[in-house]
């Protein structure tokens, strides 16, 4: 599966919010559940499918996120492609990092 992938270091209760042109699934995982999703495996996340935008997901607790996109699709989407999808990540700090 393809999909639209940045990490960000995000404080407790900062909010990420997504703008994207098409229904989508959002997930925000940490670095252990994003590694499962990857590789297909089982995987806990923040988020899922949204169609009205902005979407926003609050962060649970401190530390380094992995926010994904991608499509909400019946059709089998190529594995060679991106989703062809237009979006926007933005991070709506609560507080000041707490990042050395």
């Amino acid at each position: 599966m393809k999909f639209i992938h940045q990490r960000e270091h995000l404080n407790e209760d900062d909010i990420v919010v997504i703008q994207c042109s098409q229904t989508c699934n959002i997930r925000l995982m940490n670095d252990a559940n994003f590694r499962s999703f990857k590789n297909g495996g089982r995987h806990t996340y923040h988020g899922g499918a949204f169609d009205t935008f902005p979407a926003r997901i609050t962060a649970p607790s401190t530390g380094f996120w992995n926010i994904t996109i991608d499509t909400v699709n019946r059709r089998a989407i190529s594995v060679t492609r991106k989703p062809t999808l237009t979006h926007s990540i933005k991070i709506i700090r609560r507080s000041s990092s707490k990042l050395s």
